[in-house]
């Protein structure tokens, strides 16, 4: 095998304080990235809203591990809100408009895998909120 295609392994453990505020304001701690995608630990405290937005160029899945909310989806005429919960799993394909929020008494935490990965500040465009 060509040496020069291999990648470093990477081993991280969750970082006990979060990295940045997303565009939508929850928390991320960032974990590992690789060419084809990336992955955070996504954290939005009891009874907090996001901001809504849309990604230009990056779809994502979303996996469930702790608290309760809501996420409300829009694409075009089509629109949706699902409760998630510890082993929900969801996509948030390119130009969705998506919100979520955190309806019970503990933190909202979910991994998420972002393809590719996060290109930076102006990949999320802010659109009409769904919740106030």
């Amino acid at each position: 095998m060509n040496k020069e295609n291999n990648l470093d392994f990477e081993t991280k453990h969750l970082p006990i304080n979060y990295d940045t505020l997303a565009p939508d304001r929850s928390e991320i701690r960032l974990l590992l990235t690789m060419r084809g995608g990336s992955i955070v630990h996504c954290t939005l405290p009891p009874q907090e809203i996001s901001v809504a937005v849309c990604h230009k160029t990056v779809e994502e899945v979303w996996y469930f591990i702790e608290g309760h909310g809501e996420v409300w989806r829009k694409q075009g005429q089509r629109e949706e809100i699902v409760e998630v919960k510890n082993g929900v799993c969801i996509t948030i394909p390119t130009d969705t408009h998506f919100q979520f929020r955190n309806t019970g008494s503990e933190p909202l935490k979910f991994l998420i895998t972002t393809m590719p990965p996060w290109p930076g500040e102006n990949e999320a465009v802010r659109v009409k909120n769904h919740w106030k």
